[in-house]
């Protein structure tokens, strides 16, 4: 858990001092309840950045404006930098990079990668003994149409890596979409699955922290926002 530098109720006002990548609006806010209650009731991770935390990785890495406002609530970053966001030198572009965002593991707005990084992390810190830690992944619908994750999705279970957990934002965004709901995908694959309402901050939580009896762990979030491509 981290030390909280504002509220829920403070989210909306951060992401409003950020101006100018308005076409991912709708990208962003989906995310917002799904990223809050994995750091404010999930995540074991501060802005120390210890070797033991969990892992955080945004694969749907467009419109990041929530991620950045829950960061910042967080004690990650100070939002006095929301005014520059996007701006020539500015360290909060509209895709998040790792090198210069305190708290950001990967670089992303390319969408299918974050779920095969995250499955080389399980991987990594098994192999060094680093047991302890979760990887968490945010992905979005959309995404599910790029092959890659369909490679890491088979392969994830199958490598025993029950400390792998995906989060996909379902807002009937994927061209092509899958018989039953996305999570039959993982499913069929050996995943531990759940299904709730990606507002729903009690469900979320629940979802997140229901044991995985040894598997992955996939929750999609069912969220509303029309209009949303990502």
């Amino acid at each position: 858990m981290t030390q909280t530098k504002a509220g829920y109720e403070d989210l909306r006002a951060l992401m409003a001092r950020m101006t100018g990548d308005e076409k991912h609006a709708k990208a962003a806010t989906s995310t917002l309840d799904v990223l809050w209650v994995l750091y404010d009731r999930v995540l074991r991770v501060t802005p120390d950045m210890a070797e033991d935390r969990d892992r955080f990785y945004l694969s749907k890495g467009h419109g990041p404006m929530a991620y950045y406002a829950v960061l910042a609530a967080k004690g990650f970053l100070d939002p006095a930098e929301f005014e520059r966001f996007g701006a020539f030198r500015s360290p909060l572009g509209h895709h998040p990079d790792r090198l210069l965002v305190p708290g950001v593991e990967i670089s992303s707005g390319s969408l299918g990668h974050g779920l095969p990084l995250a499955v080389g992390t399980a991987l990594g810190l098994r192999a060094r003994g680093i047991l302890e830690p979760r990887i968490w992944v945010l992905l979005g619908d959309g995404e599910l149409d790029e092959g890659s994750n369909h490679e890491a999705i088979a392969y994830a279970a199958r490598a025993g890596l029950d400390r792998l957990h995906a989060v996909v934002i379902d807002n009937g965004s994927a061209t092509q979409g899958w018989p039953g709901g996305l999570e039959t995908r993982f499913a069929v694959e050996g995943w531990s699955t759940a299904r709730v309402d990606g507002r729903d901050h009690a469900a979320l939580e629940a979802a997140f922290t229901a044991p995985g009896r040894g598997r992955p762990r996939l929750v999609v979030a069912e969220v509303d926002e029309p209009g949303d491509n990502h």
